[in-house]
C-alpha cells in the first residue's frame, strides 16, 4: 500500500469538501481543505502535498486557473479536476494544460480512489527515479558468494572506473539497479549524482522532455524551463532502466546525445553539453528486438559496449540463504517485528522454490513471513502457499525408483511453471527455453496437470 500522503481538497461547497475528504481518508491519506484556488495556493505554500483534488467551477480562482498556477510554480503536483458541468471540450482543455485526470460529478467513489492512488504513486515513483544515491558501501549491494555472482562482481570492478557504457541484462527482479549503483559507487564519479529514469514508467509523449528537459513555452503546460535527467546527471551517472521499452521515436535523439555528449532541450535553440556516464538495463533480449524492428540497431551497439548479464536466482541457489537472512534482518527492524531467523524446514522450501520473480519475489515472500510469523522463527506455514510444494514425498524407506521418480516430477513441474511464468503463458516460447518441442511441452503439462494460466 502507498504510504500516507497529504492530498489538497479544493471545492467551494463545504458539503462536497466533507465528502471528498472522507474519500481521501478511505484511500489512506490525509486531506487538507481549501474553499477556492487562492486559499489552495496558500495551503501549497504551507504543506507538502502529493496530489490536488479540485473542483473546476469556483469563485476567485477556478480549477483551471489553479492548475495553471501549479504548473507555473513548477511544483510537479498531479492535479485532478472534478466538475458537474463537464464537457468533452473542457476535459480535453484540462488535460492539454497538464491536468493529471478529469472526473465528472456525480462521480463513482471507487473511481476517485483509484485515480487518487495512481496520482500519489506517480509522485512517489518520480521521487525515487530522480534521487541521488546516498553513498552506500558497494560491497553491501550485491549479496552472495556464488560463482555466477562472483563473475558479475569481477566484471563490475574491471569496468566501474571507466567511461564505457554498460548494458545490464537479466530477468525482472534480479537486481539490475544494484549493479548500476555498484558501478557508480566504485567509479571516480561516486561523489557526483546518480540519476535514474524508468523508461517504461514515463508516457511516450513526455519521455523526451524527461530525458532532455524543455524550454518555457515548448508545449502547453511548460510554464518554465525544466532541466532533464541528462542535465541533472552531469558529472555523474545516468541509469536508464527498462531501456527496451523506449519507443522508437525517442531513440534517435538518445543515440545522438550519447555519441555527441550534447543535446537540445525540447523547444530549445542551442545545444547543452554534458559529461554523463551511461548505464542501461533491460529484461528483454535487445538483439531480438532489433531483428523484430522494435529497437534501433545502431543504438543497441552503442549501449552494448560492456554487457553484464545477471544470473537468475535459480542459477545462484547457494545465495538464497544469505539473501533471506538479510531480508529478515532488514524487514524485522522496519516492521518492528523482532525475529531470530528462519527455521530449517522453511529454509529448505526457500531453496527449493523456482523464484520466477527472482530477488524481488524472495523479498516479498520474506516480508509476508515476517508479518505473519507467530514464533521467534519463520516456519513453512508463514511462507506463501506456492512455496510449500504439496506433492507427496516418498518416505525414506521407499524404493529408490519411487523416490527418483518423485524428485524428477517435482523438478520438471517447477521448471515448466517457471518457464511459463517468464513467458506469460506462451507455450511456444516456454518450450524454446526448455529445449522441448511445443507438442512435447503440451504432453508434459498434461501429464503433470499444469494449467497454462
Amino acid at each position: 500500500m502507498t504510504e500516507t500522503a497529504n492530498v489538497l481538497v479544493v471545492d467551494d461547497e463545504a458539503n462536497m469538501r466533507v465528502v471528498l475528504s472522507a474519500l481521501v481518508r478511505r484511500a489512506g491519506h490525509h486531506p487538507i481543505e481549501a474553499p477556492d484556488g487562492v486559499k489552495a495556493l496558500e495551503q501549497l505554500r504551507e504543506h507538502r502535498v502529493s496530489a490536488v483534488l479540485s473542483d473546476l467551477k469556483m469563485p476567485h480562482m477556478n480549477g483551471l486557473e489553479l492548475l495553471d498556477e501549479v504548473q507555473r510554480l513548477g511544483l510537479g503536483i498531479p492535479v485532478i479536476l472534478l466538475t458537474a458541468h463537464g464537457t468533452i471540450g473542457s476535459a480535453v482543455d484540462a488535460l492539454k494544460r497538464g491536468a493529471f485526470d478529469y472526473l465528472t460529478k456525480p462521480f463513482d467513489p471507487a473511481e476517485v480512489g483509484q485515480v487518487l492512488e495512481k496520482a500519489v504513486r506517480t509522485v512517489k515513483l518520480e521521487e525515487l527515479e530522480s534521487r541521488v544515491s546516498p553513498g552506500e558501501n558497494p560491497q553491501d549491494l550485491l549479496v552472495g558468494e556464488s560463482c555466477a555472482l562472483e563473475r558479475v562482481k569481477q566484471l563490475i570492478e574491471r569496468v566501474a572506473d571507466t567511461p564505457a557504457t554498460v548494458l545490464i541484462g537479466g530477468e525482472s527482479g534480479t537486481g539490475k539497479e544494484l549493479v548500476a549503483k555498484s558501478l557508480h559507487l566504485q567509479s571516480s564519479r561516486r561523489d557526483q549524482p546518480f540519476v535514474k529514469i524508468n523508461c517504461a514508467a514515463i508516457p511516450e509523449g513526455l519521455l523526451e522532455s524527461e530525458l532532455f528537459g524543455h524550454e518555457r513555452g515548448a508545449f502547453t503546460g511548460a510554464a518554465r524551463r525544466k532541466p532533464g535527467r541528462f542535465e541533472l546527471a552531469n558529472g555523474g551517472t545516468l541509469f536508464l532502466d527498462e531501456i527496451g521499452e523506449m519507443p522508437l521515436s525517442s531513440q534517435p535523439k538518445l543515440l545522438n546525445a550519447i555519441q555527441e555528449g550534447r543535446f537540445y532541450r525540447v523547444g530549445g535553440t542551442y545545444a547543452v553539453d554534458v559529461d554523463v556516464r551511461l548505464i542501461a538495463a533491460t529484461n528483454r533480449d535487445l538483439a531480438r528486438e532489433v531483428e523484430a524492428g522494435r529497437f534501433r540497431e545502431d543504438l543497441f551497439y552503442r549501449l552494448n559496449v560492456v554487457p553484464i548479464e545477471l544470473p537468475s536466482l535459480r542459477e545462484r541457489r547457494e545465495d538464497i540463504e544469505a539473501l533471506a537472512q538479510l531480508f529478515v534482518t532488514r524487514l524485522s527492524s522496519k516492521l518492528s517485528r523482532p525475529l531470530g531467523g528462519i527455521d530449517s524446514a522453511a529454509m529448505r522450501a526457500l531453496r527449493a522454490h523456482g523464484w520466477p520473480g527472482n530477488i524481488r519475489e524472495l523479498e516479498n515472500a520474506i516480508e509476508r513471513a515476517v508479518l505473519l510469523a507467530d514464533g521467534p522463527l519463520i516456519t513453512p506455514a508463514d511462507l506463501p502457499d506456492n512455496l510449500n510444494d504439496t506433492t507427496p514425498i516418498p518416505s525414506a524407506d521407499a524404493p529408490l525408483r519411487d523416490r527418483t521418480r518423485s524428485a524428477t516430477r517435482q523438478f520438471e513441474r517447477r521448471a515448466i511453471v517457471d518457464a511459463l511464468r517468464q513467458t506469460e503463458g506462451n507455450v511456444t516460447r516456454a518450450a524454446e527455453r526448455l529445449g522441448l518441442s511445443r507438442r512435447g511441452l503440451q504432453l508434459k503439462m498434461r501429464e503433470l496437470e499444469i494449467d497454462r494460466g
